[in-house]
């Protein structure tokens, strides 16, 4: 090896032992934030029947018309998340049958909870045709509007009688931390990194969504049933809120 070669591996030995110093030090004096949403002791169930969980978010049991249940959380999910995961799912079903699936996955002191959205839907057999940036109209504590990403899906399935045929997924999705809001993967990483480096703090991020299949032609329909649904729900299990609106946009209120 050259002299230029030996010069070369030292500096970056060194600067590998210096990264690996601050790193550890950032750990020793790291703290972990507050959730940004509301925690209650609940026994949390995987498939089968087994409690992954003590502690869970507390999604209402009933919002307007919509009655719902505790659902267990997916096998997979479990073993591929980390083990200080949170989770709480519900399924919400109004009078004349339509259904919407609200999910949240809230990180401990392990980062790798939360991952990209578009991870997945492509998993479950759904292709991603569009995602859009919206805002939902949320009235209480104080009104504000909620960033929301919401992404349109398209699936073969077979039915029962053994047909197949196309279905559409709406599937809407927002992080969530203490006192902040977003609904962009690469904002709410650097929000935490600037936490981590100025403040020493961890935050729990959640990512918080909501899903529902209608036959293609009804998408804007069921969005309008989901929107309503997110904005009545939130203020019952989110703590942090948006900046206060004069006029609050969006269709979730019916204007």
């Amino acid at each position: 090896m050259t002299t230029q070669g030996k010069f070369a591996l030292c500096v970056g030995l060194l600067l590998m032992g210096l990264t690996a110093a601050v790193l550890g030090r950032m750990q020793a004096f790291q703290k972990l934030g507050q959730p940004g949403l509301r925690l209650v002791a609940q026994n949390v169930y995987a498939e089968g029947g087994s409690v992954i969980g003590t502690n869970a978010i507390s999604l209402p049991e009933k919002v307007l018309n919509f009655e719902s249940k505790d659902m267990p959380i997916s096998t997979n999910v479990v073993t591929w998340l980390p083990p200080d995961t949170t989770y709480s799912q519900r399924a919400y079903q109004d009078p004349d049958g339509f259904q919407a699936l609200m999910n949240v996955v809230l990180m401990g002191t392990d980062r790798t909870s939360i991952h990209k959205p578009e991870y997945c839907l492509p998993a479950q057999g759904f292709a991603v045709q569009k995602s859009e940036r919206r805002m939902i109209s949320i009235q209480k504590p104080h009104p504000y509007d909620l960033p929301v990403v919401k992404m349109t899906t398209a699936k073969e399935m077979i039915m029962a009688n053994g047909q197949k045929t196309q279905v559409s997924g709406l599937y809407v999705y927002w992080f969530v931390a203490d006192q902040q809001i977003t609904a962009d993967h690469a904002e709410r990483m650097r929000w935490m990194a600037r936490d981590l480096i100025t403040k020493g703090v961890l935050q729990r991020w959640a990512y918080v969504s909501c899903f529902a299949v209608c036959l293609p032609g009804q998408e804007d329909a069921a969005y309008a049933r989901m929107e309503k649904l997110i904005a009545a729900a939130v203020p019952e299990f989110q703590l942090a809120t948006g900046a206060m609106t004069v006029a609050t946009r969006g269709s979730a209120d019916g204007n």
